[in-house]
């Protein structure tokens, strides 16, 4: 997140609503969902799979007088290895800094451990003062029975007692704009802090990587999505119309690498022929995806390695 007021800021006038929306819950829950249709844009990757986001990414909300900053947060879980517990403290490190929680949970089965895991650090993050308000998103409701929507809320509610809620379905939109409307009257005043024009802080090249392990995580099965790490290790404009990018698809075993490709190259070739698709509406132009598929054992579990892929653990 930016710095609130550093020396070197240009005064700017203050906006009615300004501040960080920090999105939280349990893996699979439908966060990177439900922000991307606030924004009206495709910013986060999105897959059924759990633990498809890895990154806190920001997805910037800017209407007349509103900045609304949502953080969209790795799903918090129980890590099984580094890069999970990388992951987890994204969010926790996210919670401590939102100017407003919300907190996301699937309204068509009960809690859980997960979900009573999220609540703790959420209450924990806030401390005595809870100075930042919980909004509840409900979220799944057109997949939630009607004779469960009551017991269920009721039982989430309990969760967060100081919360507003709002059920909601992120994937056609009902409910959406009743809780924008809510987050936003919860923002306190504050400055524009990126142009009006910017949807997120992730840089090209990082989106390009993330929607090239979005497909991977769409079309393999078990373990193997959550085994792969994308670099993009050459991306050149060789004309006004035309973008090639060499991307690195990184596996932990040779038995994953064959899968990955496939026979004949066919899923790799699958793969990289739908993530150009989105990646040429992303840049506006035509591109040329040279995907390659390398072995990197172990590499969730060797902090060096993260670190080179991007996933730094604080200490």
């Amino acid at each position: 997140m930016p710095e609130r007021g550093t020396e070197e800021s240009e005064p700017q006038a203050e906006l009615a609503h300004s501040g960080f929306v920090v999105v939280a819950g349990k893996p699979n829950v439908g966060k990177s969902t439900l922000m991307n249709r606030i924004l009206g844009e495709k910013i986060a990757i999105v897959s059924p799979k759990p633990q498809t986001t890895r990154l806190r990414q920001l997805g910037i909300y800017t209407r007349e007088g509103t900045q609304a900053i949502f953080v969209d947060t790795p799903g918090i879980h129980q890590p099984r290895h580094l890069l999970g517990e990388f992951m987890v403290n994204v969010a926790i490190e996210a919670i401590q800094d939102g100017d407003v929680i919300l907190f996301v949970v699937d309204i068509s089965g009960s809690p859980d451990d997960e979900d009573r895991r999220v609540a703790q650090i959420i209450a924990e993050a806030r401390g005595e003062a809870a100075a930042a308000p919980v909004m509840l998103a409900l979220n799944k409701l057109d997949r939630a029975a009607p004779d469960v929507v009551l017991p269920h809320t009721e039982a989430y509610s309990a969760l967060a007692p100081d919360a507003d809620w709002v059920a909601l379905s992120a994937r056609d939109g009902a409910g959406v704009d009743d809780l924008l409307g809510r987050i936003i009257a919860r923002l306190p005043p504050g400055p524009l802090y990126y142009p009006e024009d910017q949807l997120s802080d992730m840089a090209v090249r990082d989106i390009v990587a993330e929607m090239v392990r979005e497909k991977v995580l769409l079309h393999l099965q078990a373990e193997v999505p959550h085994a792969v790490a994308v670099e993009v290790e050459e991306f050149t404009e060789r004309n006004p119309t035309l973008t090639y990018i060499r991307v690195c698809i990184y596996v932990e075993r040779d038995s994953q690498k064959g899968i990955l490709i496939g026979r004949g190259g066919v899923m790799l070739k699958r793969i990289a022929s739908d993530a150009r698709a989105d990646i040429e509406e992303l840049l506006g132009t035509k591109v040329f995806l040279e995907p390659w598929v390398r072995v990197l054992p172990n590499w969730r579990r060797d902090e060096s390695l993260l670190g080179r892929l991007g996933y730094r653990l604080r200490k």
